[in-house]
C-alpha cells in the first residue's frame, strides 16, 4: 500500500484531529477493527465513512461558528 504524505495546516491541531478520528471511528463501530488491525487494513469504504463523517462535523461546526459571529455582529 502506498503511503500518502499529509501535511497539517495547523500543526498544533494534529493530536486533536487524531483524537477526533478515533472518536468518529468508535461511533461508526470501527474502533475495535482499527485497534486490532490498524488503519492500513481498513477498506476504502470504511476509511471514507470515517473521513466523510469528520468532514460533515467540521463543516457543521464552522457553520455554527459563522452563525454565532453573525448573531454577535448584529447585536
Amino acid at each position: 500500500m502506498a503511503k500518502r504524505s499529509r501535511e497539517t495546516v495547523v500543526p498544533r491541531a494534529e493530536s486533536a484531529l487524531d483524537e477526533f478520528k478515533y472518536e468518529v471511528a468508535n461511533e461508526l463501530g470501527l474502533l475495535e477493527k482499527i485497534k486490532s488491525q490498524g488503519w492500513g487494513e481498513m477498506t476504502t469504504r470504511e476509511a471514507g465513512r470515517v473521513g466523510g463523517q469528520m468532514v460533515r462535523r467540521l463543516i457543521q461546526a464552522a457553520e455554527e461558528s459563522l452563525a454565532d459571529e453573525n448573531k454577535a455582529d448584529r447585536s
